[in-house]
């Protein structure tokens, strides 16, 4: 079901007209009928909307579509924060829509001499930069520094005025925005969450060039080095 379009007869309200609750009006769908329907405007009557989000709760004794109008997009962190508002306690999710930040991390090894950060992960067979999901309440910037610190131990600073997306789709229906930022390391000491990373390795920006495999990666390296070569 994630991803599909489905229309919905909305029927009821939470949530000051955040959260919204209807009923699959479609031929053909025999479960999970009943939704919730995520929205920063009013709806009422028929909806056309897609399923962004499955949500299982009590070892998937109750599970409910969560859908949304197709111009709305719901990260994991709002659709969770919104389903508090219902007399549910989901404790699993599978959205349509992922979102994590991070940071190209470079240090300066010598005069001149730029030094990047690629760390692999257990999940990755590539090499990549520090990242990971974004979580309730925090900032673009807030995930980026406290995934580095968490992945790789060092406090970075983060460069202004440098912003990349990277937008993929990691299996199925999933859709996820990966957004980077430019951080600086002072010190070249790492110490890995070994939960998380496999490998790291300090290199120049040629190196990691030939190292990351992903266009996304590259397309972010070419601006790195516009910024600081």
């Amino acid at each position: 079901m994630l991803g599909k379009n489905v229309r919905i007869e909305v029927f009821g309200t939470l949530a000051e007209k955040r959260l919204y609750s209807g009923f699959i009006t479609e031929k053909g769908v025999k479960d999970m009928r009943q939704v919730y329907v995520m929205t920063d405007r009013e709806l009422s009557g028929t909806v056309e909307c897609v399923v962004i989000a499955i949500a299982s709760a009590q070892n998937r004794s109750q599970t409910r579509l969560v859908a949304a109008p197709p111009d709305e997009i719901f990260y994991e962190p709002e659709i969770c924060s919104r389903l508090m508002m219902t007399t549910v306690r989901f404790d699993k999710m599978i959205c349509m829509y992922e979102k994590s930040c991070g940071a190209v991390v470079y240090r300066y090894a010598g005069r001149d001499i730029v030094k990047i950060l690629l760390v692999k992960n257990h999940n990755g067979k590539c090499w990549t930069f520090p990242k990971g999901h974004i979580e309730k309440d925090e900032s673009e910037k807030q995930t980026a520094l406290r995934e580095i610190k968490e992945e790789t131990g060092l406090t970075v600073t983060i460069e202004p005025n440098f912003r990349q997306t990277s937008v993929y789709r990691p299996f199925g229906k999933i859709k996820k925005q990966v957004v980077f930022f430019l951080a600086r390391a002072n010190e070249a000491a790492v110490s890995v969450q070994q939960s998380e990373i496999d490998y790291y390795r300090w290199v120049t920006i040629d190196e990691a060039m030939r190292l990351c495999s992903h266009e996304n990666d590259t397309k972010i390296l070419r601006e790195v080095r516009k910024r600081l070569l």
